[in-house]
């Protein structure tokens, strides 16, 4: 397993990095809009599990969703003279929103399951706003600055690629060299405090070596962003850990040899970029 999620992660990092630095905004934003379909087409599978009908219907509204985004506000005028598009603003804070009510359902669960369980519309609605905001996190962070910096916001969105894969594979090694107690263990047995830990304290690596590289912006800020994208991150995989288990899935695809689906690997992607812009925008900005 280890094997196979080393190779496949080694065959997307190029593709991953190519996309963030050497596609144009437009381009970048059909290449997300692809991957969020296909996340799509496996959150189906938690709103109504061997339901074919399911799957295309929620894939098409999230076709529908990004496509009406992207008529409202092309990618390349998402920003107006350092000024975010409003309804960009307004999406960001629903996803914001989205992952306090994530985290309650997460910590509550099995109570909170009962409310949405079999509720179709809910668990719709709830991967609206989980991989919604997080194509507009992205296109928000890679289209910013592009007049002065094309590179900018490639950077921004590499960096919280860099928060998530550190927080990820900290959380994967320390947990299995001391993982001893369990995280969330109705929601996913097999994480541990230990690992998270182990987690941040890569991520505080991270930020140091952030710090180092961008002074100017003082440690304790960076630190506290780095951090808190990191946790948002966890809950994101802990999040889908949910839905999978209510939906008794292992795996929300299996396109991905030893990562399982297009899901399994972006879970803690869709929580990472809209905190992440969140913070961006409100703090440092």
């Amino acid at each position: 397993m280890l094997k196979q999620r080393v190779l496949t992660a080694i065959l997307l990092l190029p593709a991953a990095l190519a996309a963030i630095f050497l596609l144009p905004v437009g381009g970048f934003a059909i290449a997300i809009a692809l991957v969020m379909l296909l996340a799509a087409k496996e959150w189906g599978s938690f709103i109504q599990p061997g339901d074919r009908l399911v799957q295309v219907s929620f894939t098409l509204s999230i076709a529908v969703l990004l496509a009406a985004l992207t008529f409202i506000m092309p990618v390349d005028l998402m920003w107006n003279q350092q000024q975010l598009h409003p309804l960009a603003e307004i999406i960001l804070q629903a996803g914001g929103l989205w992952w306090l009510v994530a985290l309650g359902l997460v910590v509550t669960y099995v109570r909170s399951v009962r409310m949405w369980h079999h509720s179709m519309v809910l668990k719709a609605v709830f991967g609206q706003l989980t991989l919604i905001p997080a194509f507009v996190a992205m296109m928000v962070l890679h289209s910013l600055n592009q007049g002065d910096d094309p590179l900018f916001g490639s950077y921004l969105v590499l960096a919280v690629f860099l928060i998530v894969w550190g927080a990820d594979t900290g959380a994967y090694f320390f947990g299995r060299a001391f993982g001893k107690h369990k995280l969330a263990p109705h929601v996913s047995p097999g994480k541990t405090i230990e690992g998270l830990l182990g987690g941040l304290l890569v991520c505080v690596l991270l930020a140091i070596a952030g710090w180092l590289w961008l002074p100017n912006n003082g440690f304790m800020p960076v630190l506290a962003v780095v951090l808190v994208t990191a946790l948002a991150s966890a809950l994101g995989d802990l999040s889908e850990s949910m839905f999978k288990r209510s939906a008794n899935i292992k795996d929300s695809g299996r396109l991905l040899p030893g990562h399982g689906g297009i899901l399994d690997r972006i879970d803690s992607i869709t929580a990472a970029m809209p905190v992440f812009a969140l913070l961006y925008l409100y703090w440092w900005m």
